[in-house]
């Protein structure tokens, strides 16, 4: 086959056979094919799309590019979570451990932060010496033993989406629908699993802005899903404010171990449970969502699932004792007050997370380092009420000038209105 003829055949909006794509991706991955051609493909895919086909043989191929788990010989339920990414999103670090305490499997591959998104690799990082990149031998080994672990994409596992996503993200192609999913599907395949829960996102602080997005997303996300015998359920969840009392990275992971307590905000337990729910009737372990989630509770209660966390970090070496210690004390804090008298009436949820990315909660470029103590503590969310120089945010971080830069930034992230406003609905749809 010739390159520059799939290339062509694809721009010009015929299907490609699963031959030919999948002759591309090895060629991708033995260095047959440049990035001048898979840029030229991958643009081609942007403007023309994919068929149902097309998609499912790019998935196939993306897994075939590298190994895959199979945790059959377990005879447990293995299972994963996926969001779309949003602001205080620390839900991966809560669910896993739960589920797990379950006896359910949860291998999770997640990533890093993306634009003003917050990375579930990045957060976990935080904690000292936690290790995220592990061989797919010992990875295998660590979730035999503990039940649960997260860990980043390697070089071992779909090799080929991350080579597809290094040159989308430098060629404007990363709004693509069937590479959107192709990506996401791909690595949870490759996990092995027999059921998915997708988090997906809607609101101004969300990728999807409108739920009719999410709802084509969802779709799609549920076809390939069912292609590869993969129980696949989606929850719409409200990304209009920050999610928790909390966004950034250590702060985030200590407000999960408070949910893992039997403490945790009431929009993340609630969410949590959601999610978990789906999974709990999918293994069935349970029959409807009341019964799952007053077990769940149980399992937040008394220790069960805080053990599974414990039991996770310290098999990925983390240091545990730098969790339960006063150490995390940030060397600089802001306190943003309210101007004016009224209810909180909005809040620009993407603007929150551009300003956690001037903190240094993200990067600007690849070399950038993050600032594991910094974050920002949310006092009031939409409908509150608020008072002349109550505190509305909190900023805290190592670096005075950047949290100054954020401080402006913030300042205009939330409108305040004379009249009640109602409390945001947190689970939009399922």
């Amino acid at each position: 086959m010739i390159p520059a003829e799939i290339i062509e055949k694809k721009r010009d909006g015929y299907e490609l056979t699963a031959q030919e794509i999948n002759w591309f991706i090895e060629g991708v991955i033995k260095n047959k094919i440049d990035d001048s051609q898979l840029s030229s493909l991958l643009m081609s895919i942007y403007f023309r799309g994919m068929s149902d086909s097309e998609t499912n043989s790019l998935v196939q191929s993306m897994v075939d590019s590298g190994k895959q788990f199979d945790f059959n010989y377990l005879d447990k339920f293995v299972a994963d979570k996926h969001s779309t990414g949003g602001i205080g999103d620390k839900i991966s670090f809560i669910l896993a451990p739960l589920l797990s305490s379950f006896n359910i499997i949860v291998p999770m591959i997640a990533g890093r932060g993306l634009a003003y998104t917050g990375g579930t690799i990045d957060k976990i990082e935080s904690i000292p010496n936690f290790q995220t990149h592990i061989n797919f031998k010992d990875f295998s080994s660590k979730i035999e033993n503990v039940g649960c672990g997260i860990i980043s994409q390697s070089s071992e596992i779909c090799p080929a989406d991350k080579k597809l996503y290094s040159i989308r993200d430098l060629t404007g192609t990363i709004p693509s629908t069937p590479l959107i999913c192709s990506s996401i599907m791909s690595k949870k395949v490759a996990e092995g699993l027999n059921g998915l829960v997708m988090d997906i996102k809607v609101g101004n602080g969300a990728f999807m802005k409108t739920l009719k997005e999410a709802r084509s997303l969802a779709n799609e996300l549920k076809k390939i899903g069912q292609a590869f015998g993969i129980r696949t359920d989606v929850i719409f969840s409200n990304m209009a404010q920050p999610l928790g009392d909390y966004a950034g990275l250590k702060c985030e992971v200590i407000e999960a171990i408070d949910c893992l307590k039997g403490k945790g905000p009431e929009d993340l337990v609630e969410l949590s449970l959601e999610l978990g729910s789906k999974i709990m009737i999918q293994s069935g372990l349970f029959k409807n969502p009341d019964e799952s989630k007053a077990k769940m509770i149980e399992h937040l209660n008394n220790g069960k699932a805080l053990d599974k966390f414990e039991k996770m970090i310290l098999a990925q070496n983390g240091d545990l004792k730098s969790l339960h210690s006063d150490s995390y004390i940030p060397k600089y804090e802001i306190i943003i007050e309210s101007q004016e008298n009224g209810y909180i009436s909005s809040m620009d949820t993407e603007k929150i997370g551009w300003a956690l990315v001037e903190m240094g909660c993200g990067r600007k470029v690849a070399k950038d380092l993050l600032d594991n103590s910094a974050g920002i503590k949310f006092n009031r969310k939409v409908g509150d009420r608020v008072n002349v120089g109550d505190p509305v945010y909190e900023l805290f971080n190592s670096n005075a000038k950047k949290l100054n830069i954020a401080r402006s930034l913030l300042l205009k992230t939330f409108t305040i209105s004379s009249e009640k406003t109602p409390k945001q609905k947190l689970i939009i749809n399922t």
